[in-house]
């Protein structure tokens, strides 16, 4: 998927909700050690800056060169690029050495990934027995009950141009595997859910709809989601194109330490 990704890299930048900074001191309340952490599928980096935050040394990987180039530098955050063709024993190397890593996290990207393999490698690199994953995701955003009903047909557009393993997404990780020992913060079958409140602009929601990858997907094969008509009503049921929002993007978290 790194090809869609790099389509859209500049766009994906300013259009995302930024993580609360509770999140990530929640996260490392999890953990024994603050020395190294790992953030997989980091894009620009939104979640790696918060877990610095808390650990010694962060390494930020994307199998996007694209996204990484729009990676925003922090002096305890190393960007690293990981094509498809690293090896697990190469990756592993990569990021540290087997029990080296305190914590993971994946921020709206674990459901693009192989999960077996990806599983397995998580499971050789954390720390045992108190490293611990965070995947989370959100779907969906709640603005206004008329403003709601109009994005909620507009998704149904979206639904012929998603990957197929955008389920996970749309019914909020609870169906996606997750093998891992709980620890009070969402397992499988039932992810802990969360609010992310934001201001937001028309702007700025045009723009996160265009990084969308089923937008950027439909586009190639010639179909236009975004057409002039569909921005004007979304426009008009927003409140017009100067009004700021309070918006709550819907979220959800599975956190979780290797079954021992």
């Amino acid at each position: 998927m790194a090809g869609l990704f790099d389509k859209q890299a500049e766009i994906y930048l300013d259009a995302r909700p930024n993580y609360p900074k509770e999140w990530f001191s929640m996260l490392a309340d999890q953990t024994d050690h603050h020395s190294l952490a790992w953030d997989v599928g980091t894009g620009n980096g939104q979640a790696a800056l918060g877990v610095a935050e808390h650990y010694k040394q962060v390494i930020g990987t994307d199998v996007s060169e694209a996204q990484l180039k729009y990676a925003v530098p922090h002096p305890r955050v190393r960007y690293l690029h990981t094509p498809l063709s690293l090896s697990d024993d190469e990756l592993v190397s990569l990021i540290g050495c087997e029990g080296s890593v305190d914590l993971v996290t994946v921020a709206q990207a674990v459901h693009w990934f192989d999960l077996p393999r990806f599983y397995s490698i998580v499971t050789r690199l954390l720390r045992k027995p108190r490293g611990v994953l965070a995947v989370w995701g959100y779907r969906g955003m709640v603005v206004s009950p008329t403003f709601d009903a109009l994005a909620k047909h507009f998704h149904e557009t979206t639904l012929p141009f998603w990957n197929p393993d955008s389920k996970y997404v749309f019914d909020g990780y609870r169906t996606l595997p997750f093998p891992f020992e709980s620890v009070g913060l969402g397992s499988e079958g039932e992810p802990m859910l969360l609010d992310i409140p934001k201001e937001l602009s028309f702007d700025g929601l045009l723009g996160m709809i265009k990084s969308y990858s089923a937008v950027v997907t439909a586009k190639e094969r010639g179909v236009d989601l975004l057409s002039e008509g569909v921005v004007k009503e979304l426009e008009c049921a927003w409140g017009g194109p100067k009004l700021v929002r309070s918006v709550v993007y819907k979220a959800f978290m599975l956190v979780g330490k290797v079954k021992l």
